[in-house]
């Protein structure tokens, strides 16, 4: 608990994107109208879930008026909100819902991290900006006895395999990324891919409920096997 407490220290006092760390300064002074009596976040943002968890899920970053508000990965926006419910649903949440750090919920045998934890702009971060979020990645893989990886869209798909190269897991090409796609590495610890939970996938249909929670179900059986 003290490692993983003080990594998230650590994510939170980051400031190596200067780009990154304005915009989210912005962000937090202008708000949005619907927040204008929130005081927001507008730092790194922490990993979040058990420090024990077995399933790591790898998001892309912080949503501006999503975890950029809140301070919590995936609480505050309609991407948590999908993805809450099904981690519920699937017995990893003990509640579906997720509007504050004050909110009670608590994950059992899971933790969320992103590939970038600031809000970029435009949801797009710089490869330098992922590259340069890669040791929070690498410290977090330290400290929890992950067995699954969950990547949410391919940006974090492409952090794990980049994890997974660098640390000899992995030979050869990069599998490509699917939703359902699956991957055993050589040190025994499995990479499940599904489409971002994002309104632009919910919206469209590209992402669906059955889809979203046929992916916690595999991955339930992976941790059973």
């Amino acid at each position: 608990m003290s490692r993983w407490s003080h990594l998230n220290r650590q994510i939170v006092e980051c400031d190596k994107c200067p780009r990154l760390r304005a915009h989210c300064s912005e962000i937090a002074e202008t708000k949005r109208r619907a927040y204008l009596d929130w005081v927001y976040w507008g730092k790194p943002v922490p990993n979040f879930g058990d420090p024990k968890a077995r399933l790591l899920i790898v998001g892309l970053a912080p949503a501006a008026h999503g975890a950029n508000r809140t301070g919590r990965m995936f609480t505050g926006d309609r991407s948590g909100d999908w993805l809450f419910r099904a981690l519920h649903e699937a017995g990893f949440a003990n509640q579906a819902t997720a509007t504050d750090r004050s909110d009670g919920l608590i994950l059992m045998d899971a933790a969320i991290t992103a590939a970038c934890h600031c809000a970029p702009p435009q949801n797009k971060p710089t490869r330098e900006e992922t590259i340069n979020c890669e040791p929070w990645l690498d410290r977090t893989f330290e400290i929890l006895p992950v067995q699954v990886i969950l990547a949410l869209g391919q940006i974090g798909w492409k952090s794990v395999f980049d994890k997974a190269k660098q640390e000899g897991w992995h030979e050869g090409a990069n599998v490509k990324f699917g939703h359902g796609q699956e991957v055993e590495f050589s040190n025994g610890t499995f990479l499940v891919g599904s489409y971002h939970p994002s309104q632009q996938n919910t919206f469209t249909g590209r992402l669906t409920k059955e889809m979203f929670d046929s992916v916690f179900q595999q991955i339930k059986r992976l941790l059973k096997d």
